[in-house]
């Protein structure tokens, strides 16, 4: 009895092209990354070319495409492709800025306000106890709430840590000291009404969040023009929401939330490759 190795004429893997509608600066950025990082860990050897793992990786981030067909179309194990995965967030996220410096570079432009905003990224429900730390009451579903900000024209400047779904926006923002850090750099912040109570100083407020109406006091026409002009001021930080979600990977997050932070750091920094140039 003899023992063959050869496949079954259809049980060949087929294979289709997709476009990635990315630019080439930014393969190329990140297969820079790459490289660098290699040579720094002296590893000079890599089952596909820095340029090859590049686009593998930006595909999974931008479609979500399954890491075992990408492994299949790149004759890869799906654990390799895996490894590729967390190999770039990982590098991606050391590159996003920090808060203090993301500031100071926009006083240094001559920027005078930014704005505020949270929004939650959903992900699968988990089991046991972590599976009430990630659900939200207000939108009924699992997810992490995280903060960004951006400057006047919407362009994400920063993001925080990836947390419960219960946070609220004004407790993150405290943990985050983003108060004190609008302070030193000199800077204003517009928000909405969910971080009402976050700036108590009524002479020399820093982040505005427009006037609320209660049961005993209506908004005068004078309050109401006011929280017009504020939406509209506010309205292109959601443009750099839309931008960051374009990356359709945060449509439900699969990946282990304790991921989540280096990924949507990692994500930002893309973005910015993307919008800015």
């Amino acid at each position: 009895m003899t023992r063959t190795h050869e496949r079954a004429e259809d049980t060949f893997p087929l294979v289709y092209q997709c476009r990635l509608p990315l630019s080439t600066s930014t393969v190329n950025y990140l297969a820079d990354l790459l490289r660098r990082h290699l040579k720094a860990i002296r590893s000079r050897w890599r089952a596909l070319p820095p340029g090859r793992i590049a686009v593998i990786v930006l595909a999974v981030l931008r479609h979500e495409q399954r890491l075992a067909d990408l492994a299949g179309g790149n004759n890869v194990s799906e654990s390799t492709v895996r490894r590729w995965r967390d190999e770039l967030i990982g590098l991606l996220a050391t590159q996003a800025p920090r808060l203090d410096r993301a500031l100071k570079k926009i006083a240094k432009r001559g920027g005078q306000v930014v704005l505020i905003d949270g929004t939650l990224i959903r992900t699968q429900r988990r089991t046991g106890r972590a599976d009430r730390r990630n659900y939200s009451g207000k939108l009924r579903s699992h997810g992490l709430h995280f903060l960004a900000l951006t400057d006047e024209r919407g362009r994400l400047i920063w993001i925080s840590a990836a947390r419960t779904s219960s946070t609220h926006d004004n407790t993150a923002a405290r943990h985050d000291h983003i108060l004190a850090h609008l302070r030193a750099a000199g800077l204003g912040a517009l928000a909405d009404p969910g971080f009402r109570g976050l700036d108590n100083d009524i002479r020399d407020p820093v982040i505005v969040t427009g006037f609320a109406a209660t049961r005993t006091h209506k908004l005068t026409p004078g309050q109401k023009e006011a929280n017009r002009v504020l939406a509209v001021g506010r309205a292109p930080v959601e443009h750099g929401f839309a931008h960051l979600k374009n990356w359709r990977i945060l449509t439900k997050l699969r990946i282990d939330p304790a991921r989540a932070t280096h990924l949507l750091r990692a994500l930002l920094v893309l973005t910015n490759l993307e919008v800015n140039r």
